[in-house]
């Protein structure tokens, strides 16, 4: 049994069970509405039929969902989803999804998709936490990313930050045996919060052969925020934890 509560943007959902015993909650937020641009918003009305998937209280089947049956890669808060239709593009064998808050952001997804005559991407504009909780199926995800989420920086603010032991359990439930987590941060900070977590999370390992990071994998396209940040200095840092149990 669930129950969901929302305030100031947040929802929190909390978990009971048969004796209504409150097993655990997880903070997220809700859907962000915000200004489409008229681009934005054609692309929405023309490529959500084929491309858009509503949320339900029901699992989703990857090969009704794609038409075929392939690695699928999901993606927590793609942003305006430029990496994401890249990435799609550049690997044509997987399926992918993406979810997203924030309308824009998934407009502007969909018009890349669109431009670039995307047939393995699919987008959602939904809280994760629930997508997870009601449409995955578990052990049926290759690849989980999030790259670059909110640092949270302030220290009285990091109990916010997704990367939380709760979250990396969900995720790894879905996940296939061996499947990959890869996440991505330019703060420092975070990136050791991240470590931290997941060291100690069960059923995951480091795939890192040389410290606790990875070099930027060549199938994350370097965004333009990103290499504006290291001509600047600024580091980022990548990990991937596979799925062992």
């Amino acid at each position: 049994m669930s129950e969901v509560s929302k305030a100031s943007g947040e929802v929190t959902l909390s978990e009971f069970n048969e004796d209504g015993k409150l097993i655990r909650k997880i903070r997220s937020f809700v859907r962000r509405e915000g200004r489409l641009t008229k681009g934005q918003e054609t692309a929405m009305d023309n490529n959500w039929p084929a491309m858009g998937i509503d949320f339900a209280q029901q699992m989703l089947d990857w090969k009704e969902v794609f038409h075929r049956e392939a690695p699928v890669v999901l993606e927590i808060g793609f942003g305006m989803g430029a990496s994401l239709v890249e990435m799609a593009k550049n690997a044509p064998e997987k399926n992918f999804i993406g979810i997203e808050v924030h309308s824009p952001g998934v407009g502007a997804c969909l018009m890349g998709a669109e431009e670039a005559g995307l047939t393995n991407l699919r987008v959602m504009c939904h809280d994760a936490v629930e997508v997870f909780d009601y449409m995955i199926p578990d052990g049926s995800l290759d690849t989980v990313q999030l790259f670059f989420p909110d640092p949270w920086h302030k220290a009285r603010h990091h109990k916010r930050r997704i990367v939380q032991p709760e979250f990396v359990e969900m995720v790894r439930k879905k996940l296939k045996i061996g499947g990959i987590f890869h996440m991505a941060t330019d703060w420092e900070n975070y990136a050791e919060h991240m470590v931290e977590v997941m060291n100690v999370a069960p059923g995951y390992e480091n795939t890192a052969t040389d410290g606790d990071y990875i070099p930027r994998p060549d199938d994350r396209p370097l965004t333009k925020f990103e290499a504006r940040g290291h001509r600047l200095g600024h580091g980022v840092w990548d990990m991937k934890f596979a799925r062992t149990e």
